[in-house]
Order: C-alpha cells, then structure tokens, then sequence
C-alpha cells in the first residue's frame, strides 16, 4: 500500500526533494553543516542563513521531516475530521438532529490530509532555503573525520565544516514479536499511506501515538483494540488525566487491555491473529490491520560517529551537554536525536540554542527552557513543568489548585465538561511549579500557564488577567482566585482587628 500520487503529492514531493535535483560543488569549507532537514534542521539552517555564514543542509529523503511528512501534520488533520464525524453522531447533545445515516468517506478523509500537508509544505520547500541562502545537498552522508563528511552516491563529494549540527530525528521503534514483520504493520511512518479503513484495528502501545490514532480511527468506525503493556496508558500523565480519557475512550467505543503483552502474530485467510498475555491469562483477537504506537528511536545509523569522535548510543542517541555539544567540539547535535522530549517544539527550540551556541560563543542551555506538550486526544491532556511526584521526589512542598471543566460556564455551554485545570505551586508562595490540563482546547490553553513560568510571574498575579467572558481559559482565572484566597485568608481577621482597634 503507497499514498496515492494525486496532484497534492505530486507538488509536496517536488517541493521537499525535486526529481531533478543535482547536488552543487561544495565549497572549500562551510562555516556550518547540517545533516538532516526536518524541523531541527530547517530551523537551525535559517538561523544561521540569518546570521551571514556559509551554511549547508544535507538531507537523505524529504525535507520537513517527520513533524510535516508523517507525523504532527498529517495526524492533526484526521483528528479534527474524526472530531466533526464525533459531533455528528452526538448531535441531539446540542439540541439537533443526527443525520440518519452517518457514512464515513474515508477516501476524502485522507485527501484532505494529503491536500493540507502539500499546501504547508511551501515553508520546508528546497526554494525556501535557497532563498534564504542555504546550499542544499540530498543524499546519506556519513563522517569520515572531526571535521569532514561524505555524501555517498553517484555525486558523492566531501563537505568540510567548522561547526556541525546533527539533526537526523527519530525513527519508529518496532516492538520485537514473533510474526509481526511476516504479517504486516503500521508504523507512524507508514499509517498515513492507508487508502481504506481498517475494519478491526489494534494498536500496539498506550502512548500519545497510539492514543491519538487509535482514537481517530475509531471514530472513522474502525473497531479499535488498544494493547499496553504497562498497567495504564499515557504513563507519563497524572492518573486522573488518564482515567479520564479512559472514560472518553470507553464512550468511543475502544477496547483497552491494559497489563497485557501481544506475543504472537500470524495470518489466515487474509486476517491476523494476534495472541495475547494478560497475567496467566491467554487470548487470541482477529484484526485487519495493526498499528505500532511503542514510540520511537534516535536515528543515528549509517553516520559513522566514531569517525568524528561522536559519543552515541542506539537507546538515547547523541550525547550532548546542556549546551548542546556533543564529544566533538566542532559538532552539536539537536531534536530527536539527542533530546529526551521528542516533540516538535523541542526540536525547533534546541536547533535554535545550538545555532547560538556554535556560532557566537554563546552559553544558552537546554535546561533553561520550560517546555510544555499536548497529547491531541478528545480530551486533550497537555502540561509543563513539574509533575507532584517530581517536585516531592526533589523535596519541594506542593500545593494544588484544580478547577473542574464542569465549573467553568463556556464547558458548561459547549457541552465539553470532561476535564481539569491543575496548577501546582511551591506551598507557601504562588511560584508555579508547574500545570495539568485536561480539555477539549486544553493544548491552546496550556501556553498561558508556560508564558507565566518562563516571565517569573505567580499564580496569583493571573487572577488580575482579565479573560473574554466566556471562555474556557477563565479556568485558570479561577484556579488563581483559590490560590489567592487561601494565601490571603490567614492574614484578613488579624488585619481586621487591627483596623477596629483604631
């Protein structure tokens, strides 16, 4: 199965690698050299376009990466169609009438994606490097020295550099089971070149890959199975996060088996049957199609690190200080592979830090940024900073404040009531620490909580913000006024009986 080579793929491709292309001569020497063109890479080599050096950007497949080409993208364009298709079946929620009929066309469902990740495609195009004073090279290289590397193929050529950022990102990790590869999978890499939808899915893994499609597949009227071997899904998330879209999950429709191992898979007439482990337990499902969600790996294969005196390994990847520097002086790495927190945002940040770093001495560290993220289920869970358990685990006090969705009147309205607001602070003082939402809305919320940690300002100081009544965000407002209130009431009554004593 391909993605169909409709007129949107046809000009997303020959803007991220023409079919004509050929590589340029490269110069003596590149004040810096990139390998690897996803959103890391395009951001750094715009930054230091920006700054006047001679910079290069190898790239081995498409520019964009897996943030535009395979992930954050294309993903977000069938959340929201599966969200409309949500609301339809539930119409009588909002006081109208469901259509009787409700089909699903799954074939424009996925033209619709293709036609949106071709039009952003524009911003990661070869024309806008070049533009901006990029030279651009296509092809696998690899280090042959501290300060060298090898473009392989028929126009190989050797790019010598003063600086280096290794920007390759991460790769799907496929879980090791028995007769899974001989069956056949769907990786995030591969899941948007689906042209019919699944009649019985499974999903391998409860992480925000696999929640989030697994979700949208489902609510495309695919029977959905989801298979996590931990005892919950989203691990990282507080519980009642999780449970919550436990419940949204239920309402969909989706099977979860949690504490449970796929072990086995084999096919028969044309169908998969996939063993299963629960405890002692034993089972065996039927489904058309499965979807690997277990997370994803540093790509650092074929780049001969050693070579340039690079400190690697498969499971973390690059090694890099908190100034983005790898063993190698000469050489940083950025995104995926190297950084713990594999989103898009991460990426874009870091590629800007080491730009800095490597290119004016600067001494901007990774551990400055406050960094939020979102998992874009229905509900959305997103937060930043610290967890409870982090802060406890690191000895500071917490308190928290939590506003339920159903006390918020635009919830209310909306008929969104699932979900939290959950602020957390040093006690005794309103400094965030850090936040927890659960919303519909809740990744557009989470921003507000982050601008205040980064700016320094504390949570009471957000009870002055004035929001646009009504507005879910008046979630925080409220989550301010408790911490407000709880940290003026002990003072008002000895206040008092000094102002009577007058």
């Amino acid at each position: 199965m391909s993605t169909p080579r409709d007129a949107s793929e046809q000009s997303r491709v020959a803007r991220l690698h023409p079919a004509d292309w050929r590589n340029p001569t490269p110069v003596a020497r590149y004040d810096l050299v990139i390998v690897g063109g996803g959103t890391a890479g395009l951001v750094a080599a715009h930054a230091a376009a920006a700054l006047g050096v001679n910079v290069a950007l190898i790239e081995r497949q498409l520019l964009g990466g897996n943030c535009l080409n395979i992930g954050c993208v294309p993903s977000k364009a069938l959340i929201r169609t599966s969200r409309l298709y949500a609301e339809m079946r539930h119409a009588e929620q909002f006081g109208a009438q469901s259509p009787a009929d409700i089909k699903v066309d799954f074939a424009a469902v996925m033209q619709r994606m293709r036609i949106i990740r071709a039009r952003l495609s524009r911003t990661s195009s070869v024309e806008e490097l070049l533009n901006a004073g990029v030279t651009v090279f296509f092809g696998q290289a690899h280090f042959i020295g501290p300060d060298a590397l090898h473009l392989d193929g028929v126009d190989g050529a050797i790019l010598r550099f003063r600086k280096a950022i290794i920007a390759t990102g991460a790769q799907p990790d496929t879980p090791t089971i028995s007769g899974l590869v001989e069956a056949g999978y769907f990786t995030n890499a591969t899941v948007f070149d689906l042209t019919e939808l699944p009649r019985r899915l499974l999903v391998i893994g409860g992480g925000p890959l696999g929640c989030e499609m697994a979700q949208a597949l489902s609510r495309f009227g695919a029977h959905t199975t989801i298979v996590q071997n931990w005892p919950l899904f989203l691990p990282r998330e507080e519980r009642d996060a999780a449970q919550i879209l436990s419940d949204a999950f239920a309402r969909d429709g989706i099977e979860v088996r949690l504490n449970t191992e796929v072990v086995r898979v084999c096919t028969e007439d044309g169908q998969k049957l996939v063993q299963l482990v629960s405890d002692d337990y034993r089972s065996t499902i039927t489904v058309d199609a499965i979807l690997t969600g277990t997370g994803r790996v540093p790509s650092v294969d074929g780049l001969c690190l050693e070579a340039a005196g690079v400190a690697y390994d498969s499971d973390h990847g690059v090694h890099v200080n908190d100034f983005l520097c790898t063993s190698n002086r000469r050489v940083y790495a950025v995104g995926d592979v190297c950084l713990e927190y594999k989103f898009n945002n991460t990426a874009d940040a870091s590629a800007r830090i080491a730009v800095h770093n490597a290119l004016r001495s600067g001494r901007q560290r990774l551990s400055s940024l406050t960094v939020p993220w979102c998992t874009y289920t229905d509900p959305e869970v997103a937060h930043v900073g610290l967890y409870v358990r982090q802060a406890r685990k690191r000895g500071i006090p917490v308190k928290t404040f939590t506003i339920p969705m159903h006390d918020v009147d635009r919830a209310v309205a909306d008929s969104e009531e699932a979900g939290f607001v959950k602020i957390h602070v040093r006690e005794g003082t309103d400094q965030i620490l850090g936040a927890t939402i659960v919303a519909r809305h809740a990744g557009e919320m989470i921003s507000e909580i982050t601008l205040a940690m980064v700016a320094g300002v504390g949570l009471r100081t957000l009870s002055r913000v004035m929001h646009p009544y009504p507005t879910q965000a008046e979630a925080i407002t409220k989550a301010a006024d408790a911490c407000h209130r709880s940290q003026h009431s002990s003072t008002i009554p000895s206040r008092l009986r000094r102002w009577f004593r007058r």
